[in-house]
């Protein structure tokens, strides 16, 4: 199989912080048409080619790098040498990168049966050599035309040194080089040796699959060119990429059939454009129709309808509703987004329409239908900045004010382990929740009796300790020095002073790790005090009769390393102090700010200096410099209910979690009276809201997760990794059997998948960082914990999408302990689990 440096990405776009676009797949060739070196020399037999950005300002470059086939990278590292990387020449063997001029005459010409051919002037050499880039046939046209059109808006910026919005049609023509000669032929009439070439490397690979994959390939002979590779017995070409993928290829997708569309009521948006399909097995959009109309309409009772169709079929009919994640890229003027069958099966589809007033026209009747179905009010209510804020938070964009820094460097990856390796080196990590009692027994019951699951996970600060909550029981996990976890208790019984067997609704640890504040769904005026070091429930608080407690948070950041005895709380709608030093009702009066309306405030979190951040179910967030006061910043709804509430410790970052993306909004102000002020602390402006930012699973990516699971996206509460002066670079949540990773840099950059993830067989039900670091993750599954590594989490590609690479079960025997290993995961022998029902 072929290792892209961009698998899984749309059909454009980049993960690169510098890149602009790309064109994921390709042949390089240098074609010497009058030079007795010889005719054609192939540079790169697989290759990307992109624009990106430089340091300085209207300079690009045009930039084409190497693809390796799977363990190519490895084996041409283990033959160079460990210094092979840093050799000054590492970088000219797998990328060839060109300032983009107007002195290149880049250009493109398309063949009949040759697909598309880009071209440009190789400056260093003789009369007439070129560079040709060989466009695969599976790259869209919509992509390279997309690239053509960036390539000559960056020669126009270098030339006229202004930004390429000031162009007209007519400035962009003069880059189109129409009198040049036709593009010479890339194919080689007689290709010279390459100075290296890697059939070595594909020999090797090949062999180390054949035992178990059967595929099987001769040799190339010595000194063949890449392109001239073929079978010693045979005079025929080597056989193209798909057919020497390990799996077979399979059969393109279908589109699911098209419900009736309901009678529509009102047209609020009909457009016409480009439909493409996204296809699981190839892993890119496919054009299925150059011309279609794509029509939202109101079909009442706050319904709403998208229909797709041509003037000879109709495509999709689907309901406008949050599950369809909607993605507006404006650079590529298309709209992508999913579809949900009743069988639990998902599409992804991408329309594309021609110019940008065409896609702000869609966008604001598809955005229009979306917040109206969710807040049923209607989008004409809404003031225009507002509205205006709901688009912007659906477009792929940058966030402002974002510091320039070097190339980010890759994360250290531990190398493979062997198998025999692993099973010498059994994960403590992972503790299963039930064991059979009987010592007699070698075989280990694998799941527990009661039908109770993991629940939540709070993380201490003081202590290295994790507890997590099951059901009426909390277990008690040790962070271990090899950054694992170990068993220490279990607390069996959660119960009030008078003796009343309860499940915790949220637990918080308080008082140095010592206390646990706990809530009993069954009565929300009242919290709990448990002492750790006992075990058990020591006090109730009735925090006041009215005012029922929806959830709370500490004083501040990192109050649960001290000994501050208040903390924060909200109702549906108010904003209060909890003091249990306080006789009778422990709510400070005082500090109660208490709103009219239902604000059906959901979440809260604060700041190092006790700044509070307060989120709704409406999907509006409230900022406040301290209690008893009106918000200083009220930042307007998205539309879906917020679920989960984080923010920064220096307040700079506020982070929502709505059931089907993440919300990060930048409360510093970046211009105006307060400038460099935190919404905390004084107001926005009225026309200067912070610019939100909405992290989403890409659309495909979103499919493919519900193509595996049978299920939508459901994040759990998104976390930044925290601790004491330490900057947060990383953001954690789950869906289904996945935990996600955003980096937070690459977030900030724009970069279009900015995640990388860990697939379970089982739901994940709790997650969070250790404290003090972003490199651990404490995972809570139904009926195990565990401590991840981050290193272990991967780029989105179909494989790690599907938990391909995983092991099946078989019984393994180490150290005298039983355990099963499935899908990458060991079931724990009886030494290994709690001496608890937990």
């Amino acid at each position: 199989m072929f290792v892209l440096k961009n698998v899984g990405k749309l059909i454009f776009g980049n993960s690169s912080q510098e890149s602009m676009i790309e064109l994921p797949q390709g042949q390089l060739y240098l074609v010497r048409p009058l030079s007795p070196k010889g005719y054609s020399e192939l540079i790169f037999k697989d290759a990307t080619a992109r624009i990106r950005r430089t340091g300085q300002d209207f300079q690009y470059q045009l930039v084409v790098q190497r693809v390796y086939e799977e363990g190519e990278a490895e084996l041409l590292a283990d033959e160079e040498g460990e210094d092979a990387e840093i050799d000054a020449l590492a970088n000219e063997r797998d990328e060839k990168t060109f300032l983009l001029d107007e002195a290149l005459h880049f250009r493109l010409e398309t063949r009949p049966g040759s697909g598309t051919i880009l071209a440009w002037k190789d400056l260093s050499g003789d009369v007439g050599d070129l560079y040709e880039f060989v466009c695969d046939s599976g790259v869209q046209s919509m992509q390279i035309e997309a690239f053509e059109r960036i390539a000559k808006q960056c020669q126009y910026e270098r030339k006229y040194r202004k930004p390429h919005t000031t162009a007209s049609e007519s400035d962009l023509q003069q880059f189109e080089f129409e009198d040049e000669q036709p593009i010479p032929q890339a194919s080689p009439i007689q290709s010279p040796t390459i100075g290296r070439t890697f059939e070595s490397a594909d020999d090797m690979f090949f062999a180390k699959t054949a035992a178990n994959t059967g595929v099987k390939r001769e040799a190339a002979p010595p000194q063949q060119s890449l392109t001239a590779a073929t079978d010693p017995e045979q005079d025929t070409p080597e056989p193209p990429r798909e057919e020497r993928e390990v799996r077979a290829p399979a059969r393109e997708m279908a589109p699911p059939p098209v419900p009736t569309q309901p009678e529509p009521l009102e047209i609020l948006s009909m457009e016409l454009g480009e439909l493409h399909f996204f296809d699981f097995p190839s892993g890119s959009f496919i054009l299925k129709d150059t011309s279609v109309t794509a029509q939202v309409s109101d079909v009442g009772n706050w319904q709403y309808w998208l229909q797709v169709a041509s003037k000879d079929q109709e495509w999709l009919g689907i309901p406008v509703i949050a599950d369809i994640n909607p993605v507006f890229n404006f650079e590529f003027l298309s709209f992508i987004f999913n579809q949900f069958t009743e069988d639990g099966s998902a599409y992804s589809w991408l329309l594309r329409f021609k110019d940008q007033q065409t896609l702000e026209r869609f966008q604001e009747g598809l955005m229009r239908a979306l917040w109206e179905q969710l807040n049923e009010i209607k989008w004409t209510k809404v003031k225009d900045q507002e509205r205006q804020y709901v688009l912007d938070a659906f477009e792929d964009l940058k966030m402002e004010d974002v510091p320039e820094e070097g190339p980010e460097e890759e994360e250290e990856q531990e190398p493979d382990v062997d198998e025999e390796e692993e099973e010498e080196d059994e994960d403590p990590g992972i503790r299963s929740e039930h064991y059979d009692s009987d010592e007699e027994h070698d075989d280990l019951e694998t799941q527990p009796q009661d039908k109770a699951t993991n629940k939540s996970i709070s993380v201490g600060y003081k202590h290295d300790r994790s507890f997590v909550v099951r059901g009426s029981k909390i277990g008690v996990f040790k962070h271990a020095p090899n950054n694992h976890l170990e068993f220490s208790t279990n607390i069996s019984e959660v119960k009030t002073p008078k003796g009343a067997l309860f499940t915790p609704k949220k637990a918080m640890l308080h008082n140095e790790d010592r206390n646990m504040i706990l809530q009993n769904e069954a009565d929300p005026t009242k919290l709990y005090r448990m002492d750790l070091e006992y075990g058990k429930v020591v006090d109730e608080w009735n925090v006041h009769d009215d005012v029922p407690v929806v959830t709370f948070a500490p004083e501040n950041k990192f109050a649960q390393m001290t000994h501050e005895p208040t903390f924060l709380g909200i109702s549906h709608n108010s904003l209060f102090r909890v003091d249990p030093r306080l006789a009778g009702n422990k709510l400070v009066d005082s500090q109660l700010k208490q709103y009219a309306s239902k604000n059906d405030f959901s979440a809260i979190s604060t700041t190092e200096k006790g700044y509070v951040a307060v989120a709704s179910n409406k999907g509006d967030i409230r900022l406040f410099d301290r209690l008893g006061i009106n918000a200083k910043t009220h930042i307007p709804a998205l539309g879906e209910p917020i679920l989960g509430l984080d923010v920064s410790a220096d307040g700079r970052w506020v982070l929502g979690t709505c059931r089907t993306y993440l919300l990060l909004i930048d409360a510093k102000q970046k211009s105006g009276k307060n400038e460099g002020r935190l919404g905390f602390e004084k107001s926005f402006a009225a026309d200067s809201k912070p610019q939100p930012r909405r992290l989403a699973l890409t659309p495909e990516h979103v499919a493919q997760f519900a193509y595996e699971t049978g299920k939508p996206v459901t994040f759990t509460p998104a976390r930044f990794n925290v601790g004491q002066s330490l900057e947060e670079t990383s953001i954690i949540t789950a869906t289904g059997p996945y935990i996600i990773d955003w980096n937070l840099k690459k977030v900030l950059r724009g970069a279009k998948a900015p995640y990388t993830i860990k697939r379970y067989t089982d739901e994940v039900k709790a997650d969070d960082f250790k404290f003090g670091t972003d490199q651990n993750v404490i995972v809570a599954l139904p009926n195990e914990v565990n401590m991840v590594a981050k290193k272990q989490l991967k780029r989105p590609t179909r494989d790690s999408i599907a938990g391909f690479g995983a092991q099946l079960s078989t019984p393994r025997r180490s150290s005298g302990r039983i355990g099963t290993r499935e899908s990458g995961r060991y079931k724990l022998g009886k030494e290994d689990v709690v001496a608890s029902p937990f």
